[in-house]
């Protein structure tokens, strides 16, 4: 998806610039945003002719948890009425990037076969800080197929210690 990618950037970096005092907030407001614009029965009833910008404005607004603040409220308005809604997502990780560039953090997403508590999370949070050399902005997602361990992604790099990877490793050994 280059193309949304392309699309996102000035509205990420506009967005990025305006928001400078505050970007753990705009981060949240957008995030739901983009929760919402992925939504392909909202970005369907967008496209409709028979539906105007006020209306899909109000809609967006209404499936978001809280309001928001004058800067949001412009930025929905242009991206509606560029026909811009289907780049929100995309908006929103690339605002995450600039965000974190600048805190000096990562995404990290973790993967794992079964429910991870919080002491554990916390200790494997640690543990990949010092791996990766950075702090980490983590979250969780369960995935029953690995049958064990993790998968970590930050950014480009991946770090998979699952029993699904090392049985898919072992697998190769023997047919090479």
């Amino acid at each position: 998806m280059a193309e949304l990618a392309t699309i996102a950037r000035p509205y990420a970096d506009a967005l990025f610039k305006a928001s400078r005092g505050n970007l753990p907030q705009t981060q949240a407001w957008l995030d739901q945003l983009a929760a919402a614009a992925s939504s392909q029965e909202l970005l369907d009833f967008a496209a409709n002719p028979r539906v105007n910008a006020t209306q899909v404005f109000h809609v967006l607004t209404s499936a978001i948890k809280d309001s928001l603040p004058e800067h949001g409220v412009n930025f929905l308005r242009m991206v509606i009425d560029n026909d811009r809604l289907a780049a929100v997502p995309e908006v929103a990780r690339q605002f995450r990037v600039l965000a974190n560039e600048v805190s000096g953090s990562s995404d990290a997403v973790i993967v794992s076969a079964f429910p991870i508590d919080q002491a554990e999370l916390q200790q494997l949070i640690a543990t990949l800080e010092k791996r990766f050399g950075r702090k980490l902005e983590a979250s969780v997602k369960i995935d029953p197929e690995l049958i064990g361990g993790v998968r970590v992604a930050v950014g480009d790099e991946v770090l998979d210690t699952s029993v699904k990877a090392r049985l898919e490793q072992m697998k190769s050994a023997l047919i090479a």
